[in-house]
């Protein structure tokens, strides 16, 4: 039996080329100290740090390409030994402990001689408290300022007054920002960079509506690679060239009806995290079941909707609070429920990921509710986003391997 194929992209080439140039252009400011660099979290204010002439460093980013090289396992262990819980965040333990090691992908990848030094630590909590605690690891350390905002959870639905509340925060940001900078903030600068973040939401959003088309042009692994440009490159112009290349490329897909998986026979939902370090494995197990994993919570998240350029703080404060992952499992529910109509999936596969609770949502009985009271088939795999210690190929492989007859055995 021939070795299935995943299917080229060829717009990669051209991503690969920005993702390059934004590496060199952290690097060379990082040596020469030419422009100020603000370490952001992934869905933190980095609007509001462009407008101000930052470039903007985003440590998740490092820390899934430790996953993705599979150099974590060397690495956490490390942070461990100073103290940092083997459960928490396996970004945060994979990032400090290459820290403490000296060693980082980024001069393999980039040629770079380090993780850009930071003029300035900015967070948000919208995600969890890890970031929090891995930026006052650097802050501590390095003596570098650290300014943030924290946002509530479980939200099931955002009010103006909660609106209000983060867009203070935000607005409180700009002073201590503008002293690190030395520049003036200017409101229609920080305009026009949330416009262009909002056109790289609507372009990241049509990318991954092409795998809504049956056979689906695009899978969520692709998805987990050609989200680098709406991650670290949002609010620049580049991003949504980027996309534009790419879409012209799917919508040609489809019209020539060039599946990623050829032969598609089964569509499925992933939520939560990815294994950065399985991804290739895992596509390649799917599509020799001729099964694309053709939506996710994950990819969405950087589909901010909510942007609006003519009133940008507001409108960052509600792009970044309405995120899945700040919601209540009602919300989330009906959110999957509605995907997996739209982008007609037979079931969804929840990844439990160990250190990572926060985006793992099968830990309240999520999975039994979507069965019992949804009717959608579900499975739930075991494993990390980062440390492979915690993935057992054998056991998740048996898992899918079974859900996907059940599912056969249904249709």
């Amino acid at each position: 039996m021939a070795e299935p194929k995943i299917k080229k992209i060829k717009s990669t080439v051209k991503m690969k080329e920005i993702l390059a140039d934004y590496f060199r252009e952290l690097d060379e400011a990082s040596r020469t100290g030419s422009k100020p660099i603000a370490w952001c979290t992934s869905v933190g204010p980095a609007e509001l740090l462009h407008s101000l002439g930052f470039l903007v460093h985003y440590p998740e980013n490092h820390g899934a390409l430790l996953g993705a090289t599979r150099e974590s396992v060397e690495y956490i262990p490390k942070a461990n030994a100073i103290g940092y819980s083997p459960d928490i965040c396996s970004y945060l333990t994979s990032d400090v402990g290459a820290c403490l090691a000296g060693k980082t992908p980024l001069r393999a990848a980039y040629n770079m001689e380090g993780v850009p030094k930071p003029s300035v630590l900015v967070y948000n909590t919208n995600q969890c408290r890890d970031v929090e605690d891995w930026f006052q690891y650097y802050a501590r350390n390095w003596g570098v300022p650290i300014v943030g905002v924290h946002t509530p959870r479980g939200l099931t639905e955002v009010d103006e007054p909660l609106i209000d509340n983060i867009a203070g925060q935000i607005e409180n940001l700009v002073e201590p920002l503008e002293k690190i900078a030395g520049t003036k903030f200017s409101a229609e600068r920080f305009s026009e960079v949330v416009g262009l973040s909002r056109r790289t939401t609507d372009l990241w959003w049509e990318v991954l509506s092409c795998a809504a088309k049956v056979p689906s042009p695009i899978t969520f692994f692709d998805g987990t690679v050609h989200m680098a440009p709406a991650v670290v490159l949002r609010g620049k112009s580049v991003a949504n060239e980027y996309y534009e290349t790419l879409l012209e490329e799917l919508h040609d897909d489809i019209e020539h009806n060039k599946a990623a998986v050829e032969g598609e026979q089964i569509r499925l939902y992933w939520d939560g995290m990815p294994i950065w370090g399985k991804l290739r494995d895992l596509a390649m197990f799917f599509i020799s079941q001729k099964t694309n994993v053709v939506a996710s919570t994950y990819c969405n998240s950087w589909v901010f909707k909510a942007f609006d350029a003519a009133d940008p703080f507001r409108s960052m404060a509600r792009a970044y609070t309405e995120l899945f992952i700040c919601r209540s499992d009602y919300y989330k529910e009906d959110y999957i429920t509605n995907l997996i109509k739209e982008f007609q999936c037979d079931g969804i596969l929840f990844h439990d990921a160990r250190t990572c609770p926060n985006n793992s949502n099968n830990r309240y009985g999520m999975p039994e509710r979507m069965i019992n009271d949804r009717g959608i088939p579900a499975v739930v795999i075991y494993g990390d986003l980062c440390d492979l210690r915690c993935y057992s190929e054998e056991q998740s492989r048996l898992s899918m391997e079974a859900f996907l007859e059940q599912i056969r055995q249904g249709k």
